[in-house]
């Protein structure tokens, strides 16, 4: 082999190298472009989830408000009505003593207003024999009352009233010392 030939194909040899080279490194930018896609995808994938996460979130939550925004509602209607409960209570009451057929009627309305208002959530708190809860109570007179342990409720001045669990109104009582 003669001094050219043995050039030329040194240089076919480094022609071959730099193709190599070449093809290594054009592999490696596309395979690195294949991991920055990946990742790209991975990161909108992961931003997906998180959306969704935050719109079932916020479904879960605007869900709970509306019914509590409900039963707000349904307790300030209960507040609303309950003085006229109180006043056909009194009516029934005062009718007793007359003995009219207005009794009859009245009891019949005060009957369909209770059965409306326990429809509606609303329950009465119960008082006599009851031990005090200032939560549930208001002490409007206290007493001497043998019949009755300390701290007991021995006597109910106005009903009081809850709605879904909430107090809709104190029931005012008269508590034994």
């Amino acid at each position: 082999m003669s001094a050219e030939e043995k050039v030329n194909k040194n240089e076919e040899i480094k022609e071959e190298i730099k193709e190599e080279k070449n093809e290594e490194t054009t592999e490696e930018i596309q395979k690195s472009e294949e991991d920055l896609l990946k990742e790209e995808i991975e990161q909108l994938k992961d931003k997906m989830i998180r959306h969704a996460a935050e719109f079932d979130n916020f479904k879960k939550r605007t869900a709970k408000e509306r019914e509590e925004l409900y039963a707000m509602s349904v307790c300030d209607t209960v507040e609303k009505i309950l003085p006229i409960k109180d006043n056909l209570e009194r009516a029934t009451t005062a009718a007793e003593e007359t003995e009219s057929g207005i009794l009859d009627g009245v009891k019949m309305i005060l009957k369909q207003l209770d059965e409306a208002l326990t429809s509606l959530g609303v329950e009465k708190i119960k008082t006599i024999g009851e031990e005090f809860n200032p939560e549930l109570h208001n002490a409007v007179m206290h007493e001497e009352n043998e019949a009755f342990s300390e701290n007991t409720v021995s006597e109910e001045m106005m009903s009081g009233y809850t709605c879904k669990g909430r107090v809709v109104r104190h029931a005012m009582v008269k508590v034994a010392n």
